[in-house]
């Protein structure tokens, strides 16, 4: 399978995992277990964007690598810190989107880095590099949510 194959289906296992998300009432979650101040809209938007990004990063894998190792660390962060974790710090409390986060992003984001690696496209730099900006990636929406309720980022008529 090439890295191009597997970033087709990281963007397709992160619609999956979007799909998990909003049946089993993330916002809620979001806001009652890490304190995220998200509605539904914040929601769509965020997850349009970021299928967005996965079909863009599936067309770039061939001529620019790094773009799908930065989606691999995007999953894994997600997984990791907004799935994993959150059920071990709450003792249990199933966390929307966690049977997702374990069964597809965490072999396909590894994947992902394996695949880079034998095809000569990873090394440490280039391993920092895509944790950074799938970092960056993720926190980019929850710095969103809370600048927007600042008065200098409010449109209200006045």
């Amino acid at each position: 399978m090439s890295l191009q194959d597997l970033a087709w289906l990281a963007m397709a296992a992160y619609a999956i995992h979007v799909m998990e998300e909003h049946t089993f009432d993330w916002r809620n979650w979001a806001r009652g277990v890490i304190g995220l101040p998200v509605e539904w809209e914040d929601f769509y938007v965020t997850n349009a964007v970021v299928i967005a990004v996965g079909i863009a990063q599936a067309q770039l894998a061939p001529t620019v690598p790094l773009i799908p190792l930065v989606f691999a660390a995007l999953m894994l962060i997600n997984a990791i810190f907004f799935h994993i974790l959150p059920v071990i710090r709450t003792k249990g409390r199933f966390s929307p989107g966690l049977a997702t986060a374990v069964v597809l992003f965490l072999p396909l984001g590894t994947a992902i880095f394996v695949k880079a690696a034998e095809e000569g496209h990873l090394d440490l730099a280039t391993g920092i590099a895509a944790f950074v900006g799938g970092a960056l990636l993720m926190a980019y929406p929850v710095v969103m949510l809370h600048l927007k309720a600042r008065p200098y980022f409010q449109q209200a008529e006045k």
